[in-house]
């Protein structure tokens, strides 16, 4: 009787340490970008939740639909209209040295 060989798992073992491209400046901005992104829509999210009044329509759908919009609203005001959270990550995380010393692009249409 022949053995069936067990199947391999093509992603057994093929962690990349190639670090390389995480220690740009652009991938450093684009990581703050999104960070500021989540962390307006937590924000958005808990002002949401404290509700001042019930509403006359109210469903689950509804809900999810806020939740969506919410979600794109605070990707496009950390892209075009930041507070500003997720520079001071950027600065923080590029002066402590974890990140090659490339100059940072600014955003398109605003000077540095």
């Amino acid at each position: 009787m022949t053995q069936i060989p067990a199947p391999v798992s093509k992603l057994t073992g093929t962690v990349s340490t190639d670090t390389a491209r995480l220690g740009t400046r652009a991938n450093l901005d684009k990581a703050g970008e999104q960070f500021e992104a989540i962390f307006t829509k937590m924000m958005l999210s808990s002002m949401r939740k404290a509700k001042l009044a019930d509403s006359l329509f109210e469903s689950q759908a509804l809900d999810q639909f806020r939740d969506m919009q919410d979600q794109k609203l605070a990707e496009n005001m950390a892209a075009h209209t930041p507070i500003g959270i997720g520079k001071a990550m950027t600065e923080f995380l590029a002066k402590a040295g974890s990140v090659a010393d490339a100059p940072a692009t600014p955003p398109e249409g605003k000077p540095e």
